[in-house]
This record gives structure tokens, C-alpha cells and sequence, in this order.
């Protein structure tokens, strides 16, 4: 392996699928922000959930906007439910790993919150079913995916799906989109 060949491959593959997705995701983008925009206005809160990789973005976005994204503000109301161990090995123990998010839904979410799946194959059957559990609770159900979207289309409101195959350049675009978000709330938002 030539270390400059591999170093120039992956980023010209990288370009190739940001370009992709600015093309495709712009509007899919601003529909989220106002679902996500509308629900903190209301009081409500934002849960995000993945596994693997995408249950270190959840956790990452999650800290974003209850920290703080690029200066100091009013926190806003998000937690990821894949950073509780307990209820996570209590729930895959008792009730199986399809269960994990959707127990958590459906004890901790209300009408008008925000569910957020992140899953670059979009039919992770934790993801799904906690998707599914938001919508039977009038939740606002939005999903980061890629590939041809999974089960995400039928199960989210907005879903921003990333034109691509492979999962790391699937996940590079989620973290960007989702920083894009956390940015555009918290400007949407008036806090900074």
C-alpha cells in the first residue's frame, strides 16, 4: 500500500460524497431543522440513539446541545439513550437488544419530543423499533441513514439520507449534517 495513494483516495472519496449530499440533503436538512426548531420552542426535548458508531455520534450531538456547540448559551433539552449501560444490559437481558431504545421511548418520551435514529444501514432493529414506539407515543420521529434509507422513510418524518455505500463516509456525513443542525438550532433558537 503507497501510504500518498491511500491518503488521496480517501479524501477524493470523501468529496465525492459531500458533494452528493449537498446536492440531496439541503432540503431534507431545513425540514429536520424546523422539526427540531418547533419542538424545543414547545418545551419538548430531543432523544437521539444508534449503535456502534453512531451511538458515539448520538452521544456526541446529544452533548452538543446540552453543553454548548460554538459558544456559551442556554443548554437545550437532549439526551442519548444508548449511554445508559444500565438500562441498556438490563433491557437487552430482560427484554432482548431489539427493545433497548423503545423501552426508553416509551418510558421517557411525550407527544411533541423529538426521536432521533442514527443508522448508516437504516434497518438496525433496535432503531427501528424505537421509531416505531415514538410514532405510537405522537412523537416527532427524524433518522440520519444511508444507502437507499432502510426502514427510515417509512418510520421517520425527515430522514437525511446519505448517497452512499460505505459506512465510514456514510458516518463522516452524519457527524457534519449533525453539527450543521446543532449549529442552525441554536442560531433558529436565538441563543447565540
Amino acid at each position: 500500500m503507497d501510504p500518498l495513494d491511500y491518503f488521496n483516495r480517501e479524501l477524493e472519496d470523501h468529496s465525492e460524497v459531500l458533494a452528493k449530499s449537498h446536492a440531496a440533503l439541503a432540503e431534507p436538512f431545513q425540514e429536520m431543522l424546523a422539526l427540531w426548531v418547533t419542538a424545543i420552542q414547545d418545551g419538548n426535548k430531543i432523544f437521539f440513539f444508534g449503535n456502534g458508531g453512531s451511538a458515539a455520534d448520538a452521544q456526541h450531538l446529544a452533548a452538543e446541545l446540552v453543553i454548548r456547540f460554538i459558544e456559551d448559551r442556554k443548554p437545550i433539552a437532549a439526551i442519548a439513550l444508548n449511554t445508559d449501560t444500565s438500562a441498556l444490559t438490563a433491557g437487552a437481558n430482560d427484554l432482548g437488544f431489539e427493545e433497548v431504545f423503545a423501552r426508553q421511548i416509551d418510558a421517557l418520551g411525550k407527544p411533541g419530543d423529538v426521536a432521533v435514529g442514527l443508522t448508516t444501514s437504516g434497518t438496525s432493529p433496535n432503531v427501528v423499533k424505537a421509531l416505531e414506539m415514538a410514532r405510537k407515543k405522537g412523537m416527532v420521529t427524524t433518522a440520519f441513514t444511508g444507502r437507499d434509507g432502510g426502514r427510515m422513510p417509512e418510520l421517520a418524518d425527515v430522514s437525511l439520507i446519505v448517497p452512499a455505500q460505505s459506512t465510514r463516509r456514510i458516518q463522516e456525513m452524519h457527524i457534519t449534517f449533525g453539527h450543521m443542525l446543532c449549529g442552525a438550532l441554536e442560531q433558529s433558537l436565538k441563543l447565540v
